[in-house]
């Protein structure tokens, strides 16, 4: 019986049903490779999901960037609230590379934000694959970048059981052993604090206090406590408590490693001084000296990822330990999990990328002293040891690759959509003025105003930003209500531009590549696909299917592309989406289902990040009024305004415990300020 539990309020419909069913008799049968052909909107989360549920095994979404996988990791919460999802994606909010441009002799040092929440999620995740049988993590390709040995990071966890033989000395230097901190101000995660015979640990993974009482030399008891309400959670027998840090390494394993890198130490300024090379010489002998102190004063040095390979004793070349690492595999050392490849067209070449790019940048620090070679090893995986590390893949995508089409056993298509609704109809016009035909701007303007008029939304896509300012600077010059959405674009004000674009603020929307993938706009009943001919990647067969196939939510979706000739990537993208047409309207025909166009609410994150944070300055001078007398002392403010911070904290939480990060950010941000207030008396609140 699968231990993932399935919870929707829908069942399978249109073509769901079939695609299920096939998939899950492909993995069966012992498929590797399988492919899920299903056209926007069609539900392929839904669908896989579904077969998620039926082959109750661990499984491994990818998506290709850290937003669809938070909007991926949402919905499958949302399908199996009572298993362990997971979202595991980069912890950095910013981040530069080390890195060396020897044409101007510039080194570029290692900077980075930490967001201490993912990195929290990131916990969770890989002590979930290590504990938990019902894991789902959704991850962008991070997942393929060395993360520290598995082994190592079960072996050095601390079993805390209420009985066992352990005095608080003992307690606390075992906690000091996994990289917990120690303090005496509020917890953190990984962190601890001693209290008369108690020692609270937040652990990293989770935001909650363990209290672990102790008479003598033994535990007595294990309270687990809500960090902001101090409130009795529950009680347990034992807990589990992970390093703070997926580097770990064993004293003997790290003194074998420390002799290790002495050794490569020394190989490389062999090497430099035989060649003259003194200036690198010294660059390597001092980062690498310092490195190695810190390693032996205290175990971490920054940036010890590049030791990794010493650390975990692996030879050189040999893949790196990786998230997938972490998944569960045969007795005979085979994955023993699912992956699942979101958008695949975009997600495979992005993992099929990403080891040139890495290596070319590291190669530079190697060559000029700033790194050893072993450095190099620090890396994501190579595609073919990615391949290797992988259970049964099954690739979900509109219009898969080249990769999926070659290797996939199975291609099972989901055309049918559960809606009724059928793909957009497609016509060809001339670009150029030619008789009566006006050419393609004007011939855009009188087709947009038809659908404008009759309460419709129209897209126009160009080939470049300037020609997308340019163009929706017309429109609004013909009386068209129009602008521009393009990479350039924050993305607070793209929410907005879209939002407003919604609600009919303006009718028309100019952009480039950006709307292709993942926009969901009903109300968009006509695209304009200007210089469809020009051939190349925004006018490839992926692109335009992929354009074509935001027009598909409205039931009266259609598509003009304007071309003097028809390319090879436009008959594909035609002749498909005509394919796909027949077969809707025929299932459509035989079942008596009439079309109706997707009603979805219109949201505007911003307003809302506006409103509660109108709401959280309200909430400050509602409590000043009613609470503070008239003669409180700044500290006496302060106290209040710290109560609403930690209020705030828990509101935090529970948004990013739900994925809603752009909340979470809302909070944090607001929190920064309600801080800024407590320091000073609680002077900035009013």
């Amino acid at each position: 019986m699968s231990t993932f539990q399935l919870k929707s309020k829908f069942q399978p419909k249109g073509d769901q049903p079939q695609a299920i069913e096939k998939l899950v008799g492909g993995l069966k049968k012992g498929l590797t490779h399988q492919t899920l052909l299903g056209v926007t909107g069609s539900g392929k989360t839904f669908t896989m999901a579904n077969v998620i549920a039926q082959i109750g095994k661990p499984t491994l979404v990818i998506a290709h960037n850290k937003t669809l996988a938070a909007q991926l990791a949402q919905e499958y919460q949302d399908f199996f609230p009572d298993n362990a999802v997971h979202y595991f994606v980069s912890y950095y909010d910013y981040y530069q590379p080390e890195a060396y441009i020897a044409a101007t002799d510039t080194y570029i040092e290692k900077d980075a934000q930490i967001n201490e929440e993912i990195e929290r999620l990131r916990h969770a995740s890989t002590q979930a694959l290590l504990t938990r049988k019902d894991v789902i993590i959704v991850a962008s390709v991070s997942c393929i970048y060395g993360l520290g040995s598995p082994a190592e990071y079960l072996k050095e966890h601390l079993k805390l059981a209420v009985g066992d033989k352990l005095s608080r000395t003992e307690l606390l230097t075992a906690l000091v052993d996994i990289f917990y901190e120690r303090t005496n101000a509020d917890l953190e995660l990984a962190s601890f604090r001693a209290i008369g015979n108690s020692v609270e640990i937040m652990p990293p993974g989770e935001k909650q206090i363990f209290d672990i009482k102790l008479e003598g030399d033994k535990i007595a008891e294990i309270i687990e406590i809500d960090p902001l309400t101090r409130q009795i959670v529950k009680k347990h027998d034992s807990i589990f408590l992970f390093p703070a840090k997926h580097f770990i390494t064993n004293e003997d394993d790290r003194k074998r490693a420390i002799k290790a890198i002495r050794l490569e130490l020394e190989e490389r300024l062999k090497f430099f001084e035989d060649r003259g090379l003194l200036l690198e010489a010294e660059r390597i002998k001092r980062r690498t000296t310092y490195d190695l102190a810190m390693m032996e004063e205290i175990g971490y040095c920054s940036g010890i990822e590049n030791y990794s390979r010493h650390l975990s004793g692996r030879p050189a070349g040999e893949a790196p330990d990786t998230l997938l690492s972490y998944f569960p595999k045969t007795v005979d050392g085979k994955p023993d999990f699912l992956t699942v490849i979101d958008e695949s067209h975009v997600t495979i070449p992005q993992i099929g990328g990403m080891f040139a790019g890495d290596e070319s940048r590291k190669k530079n620090l190697v060559e000029y002293g700033f790194r050893l070679p072993s450095a190099l090893d620090n890396r994501p995986l190579k595609f073919y040891e990615f391949e290797e590390k992988i259970g049964p893949a099954i690739y979900t995508s509109a219009t898969p690759g080249e990769y999926e089409r070659l290797n996939s056993e199975q291609v099972v298509e989901q055309i049918i959509r559960p809606t009724g609704l059928v793909d957009p109809i497609l016509e060809v016009r001339p670009v150029v003025q030619n008789g009566d035909f006006p050419g393609q701007i004007k011939d855009f303007i009188a087709e947009a105003a038809k659908d404008i008029k009759n309460g419709g939304r129209v897209i126009a896509t160009t080939l470049t930003k300037k020609m997308a300012e340019d163009l929706s600077l017309y429109l609004k010059e013909q009386g068209i209500k129009a602008e521009y959405l393009h990479s350039e674009i924050k993305t607070l004000e793209r929410i907005k531009i879209l939002t407003e674009f919604r609600r009919g603020t303006f009718d028309c929307l100019v952009g480039v590549n950006l709307l292709r993938e993942g926009l969901d706009l009903p109300e968009l009943s006509f695209i304009g696909i200007l210089d469809a001919d020009k051939e190349g990647f925004l006018r490839s067969e992926v692109s335009l299917i992929q354009t074509i196939g935001r027009a598909a939510r409205n039931v009266n979706g259609r598509v003009i592309l304007y071309a003097d000739h028809i390319t090879n990537s436009m008959a594909k993208a035609i002749g498909e989406t005509n394919r796909r047409r027949e077969i809707q309207i025929a299932y459509n025909t035989k079942h008596g289902i009439t079309p109706q166009t997707i009603i979805k609410e219109i949201r505007d994150i911003t307003k809302s990040l506006e409103s509660d944070r109108d709401r959280a300055i309200h909430e400050i001078l509602t409590i000043e009024l009613k609470d503070i007398p008239l003669n409180a002392t700044a500290s006496g403010k302060a106290k209040l305004v710290k109560k609403l911070i930690k209020e705030k904290a828990k509101q935090m939480s529970s948004a990013v415990k739900e994925l809603d990060f752009e909340t979470a950010a809302m909070l944090r941000d607001e929190i920064k300020e309600l801080e800024n207030s407590a320091k000073s008396g609680g002077k900035n609140s009013t």
